[in-house]
């Protein structure tokens, strides 16, 4: 459902660096990526990248190119100035920015189809109707809500915040090379059966 670890790293970085604000964005595009996870997977992705595994090998391919380019940036950035990058030009800018950082993280995520849909071939009834489906999409979007935003809370104190900025460097550098690292196994993975 969610990418262990870079929607978490991507809400940490935006709660410490540009407040929680900034996080809750993200939080809302995560939380949406899951969402449109959770129609697909009801609605049967897996069977589509069954049927078309050029589907799924394009989804792969993109996702871990987008992952390996965030990677190389914050990597890179983390070994310039301690200065931030310079912010977007309006308030509505940067919360789409934000909210569109969170989407793509989640749906970079080629493994997320798969784990929904499946997760919805194991607990759900064969012919489920549409409600129930809707229903569970709606709790997943819930769940990464609240979870997301607790970890915004958390992360956006003074003092968790002190501490993750003096840390910073090696935290960027090690989030960078995580992003890389995860987004060259989805491209050089083979497909599952």
């Amino acid at each position: 459902m969610i990418v262990p670890g870079l929607d978490f790293l991507l809400v940490t970085r935006l709660a410490v660096l540009r407040g929680r604000s900034a996080a809750l964005q993200a939080t809302l595009g995560i939380a949406t990526g899951v969402a449109a996870w959770g129609v697909a997977g009801f609605f049967g992705i897996r069977t589509l990248f069954i049927a078309a595994p050029w589907l799924y090998l394009a989804l792969k391919i993109g996702g871990g190119l987008y992952l390996i380019t965030i990677g190389i940036k914050l990597f890179i950035s983390s070994w310039h100035s301690t200065a931030e990058p310079t912010q977007a030009t309006s308030a509505t800018e940067a919360r789409s920015s934000h909210f569109l950082a969170g989407l793509l993280t989640n749906l970079a995520n080629p493994k997320a189809p798969i784990f929904i849909s499946s997760l919805f071939a194991a607990t759900m009834p064969r012919h489920a109707p549409i409600h129930l489906g809707l229903a569970c999409v709606a709790a997943m979007f819930a769940v990464a809500v609240a979870w997301f935003a607790l970890v915004t809370l958390l992360l956006s104190l003074e003092r968790v915040s002190a501490v993750f900025l003096r840390c910073r460097r090696w935290v960027d550098r090690c989030a960078g090379l995580a992003f890389m690292a995860l987004g060259m196994r989805f491209v050089t993975e083979r497909a599952p059966n």
